[in-house]
């Protein structure tokens, strides 16, 4: 289990990365003004990212020894923003990851998808399925939001997945997004809660819509009682690859870039994630980015 520790990270552009960060990751920083830190080996971790950067986490998972889990995750404030809004877990013990992108257009994005980390954790460790605990964390940021006398409510998206046995589910709101690849094809598990999303809009169209960041769902947003958390479920067989991520990735790497990292069986899940991170950077990075690879062997 990795202990989760609220609170941004100070170190410029979550820069707790480990000496095997890519080269390529290094260039993209360096072009556009950044200036990557790769200290030596530090096991206390980012207290925004709450994982150790410094190695691939492999576990089994607790109820299936046969099946080994691997995950890399990384996530960067990009290269337009002053403060990084998104955060993650992961858990093989208790067989849990999520990412959670605060919504920039509102108070304290970091806040409140912080407190959707903190409460899904919390949930799920006592109990409570998935769907749930990503409900309570709606009402635990609007009765935040409503003691602070926030002027505009706090928002956050979030996409969850947890793998039980040889079986994952995975939930979300908003626009966070879980991929699954499967037998060498990539394939989009969740459906964005966007107007976007509309049947005579075409993927492409919507990558340069108006209103590709507008959600019509999200954490500490949207009233509980009209709160769609969308799920979806299957079974997890060695060589699939489960991957979350914010919308930070997904505005600058297209499918095919995302399944051309996948692809590559000689890196690492954490090599990957390094791959998709650098990726984003390199198209601009205009968002915080984030993402976790969870790798089934």
């Amino acid at each position: 289990m990795v202990p989760s520790e609220p609170g941004p990270c100070m170190i410029r552009g979550h820069a707790r990365a480990d000496k095997r960060l890519h080269t390529r990751t290094i260039k993209a920083l360096r072009q556009r003004g950044g200036e990557p830190l790769l200290p030596e080996r530090d096991t206390s971790g980012c207290r925004m990212c709450v994982l150790p950067r410094s190695w691939p986490y492999r576990s089994p998972t607790a109820h299936d020894a046969k099946h080994m889990l691997e995950f890399g995750h990384l996530t960067h404030m990009g290269l337009r923003r002053d403060l990084n809004e998104d955060t993650y877990y992961g858990d093989g013990e208790l067989g849990l990851w999520l990412v959670a992108d605060g919504m920039g257009g509102h108070t304290c994005g970091e806040v409140a998808s912080a407190l959707a980390r903190e409460t899904i954790v919390r949930e799920v460790r006592a109990g409570a399925p998935l769907a749930q605990a990503i409900r309570i964390a709606d009402e635990e940021i609007i009765r935040t939001s409503r003691r602070r006398s926030d002027t505009v409510p706090m928002g956050t998206t979030v996409v969850a997945a947890r793998v039980q046995d040889n079986h994952f589910e995975v939930a979300w709101i908003g626009d966070s997004r879980a991929y699954l690849w499967r037998e060498g094809r990539l394939a989009q598990l969740s459906q964005d809660q966007a107007p976007v999303q509309e049947p005579a809009t075409t993927t492409e169209q919507a990558r340069t819509h108006p209103l590709r960041s507008v959600v019509t769902q999200a954490l500490g947003v949207t009233d509980p009682t009209h709160l769609n958390v969308a799920t979806t479920n299957g079974e997890l067989k060695p060589g699939m690859q489960l991957l979350l991520c914010s919308d930070g990735l997904t505005e600058e790497v297209d499918d095919s870039g995302i399944a051309q990292a996948l692809a590559d069986a000689d890196c690492s899940a954490q090599e990957c994630v390094d791959s998709l991170i650098a990726a984003a950077l390199d198209g601009g990075g205009s968002d915080n980015i984030t993402a976790i690879l969870v790798r089934c062997h």
